[in-house]
C-alpha cells in the first residue's frame, strides 16, 4: 500500500491506518491511490506526461533508491 500512494515505507503507510489518532489521507494522496489502482500503466503514465507539460515533473523512486 505504501508503494500504491507514493509513501517512504510501510512505516509511514501505519500512520495512516494505526494507533490513536491515525493521519487523515488528503484528497490528492486519495486520488493518487485510486489513479493507481483504476488506470493502466499506460493510462497513469499519459496523465504523469500531461503533468509535465505544466512543470510538474513527476518520477517514481523505488523504496529505498536515493532521490537526486
Amino acid at each position: 500500500m505504501a508503494e500504491m500512494f507514493w509513501l517512504g515505507g510501510d512505516h509511514q503507510w501505519r500512520k495512516y491506518t494505526g494507533g490513536q489518532q491515525p493521519r487523515e489521507m488528503s484528497p490528492q494522496m486519495a486520488f493518487l491511490g485510486a489513479a493507481k489502482m483504476e488506470l493502466t500503466d499506460d493510462e497513469f503514465n499519459r496523465v504523469l506526461l500531461r503533468m509535465a507539460t505544466f512543470g510538474a515533473h513527476v518520477r517514481q523512486v523505488p523504496d529505498g533508491d536515493p532521490q537526486p
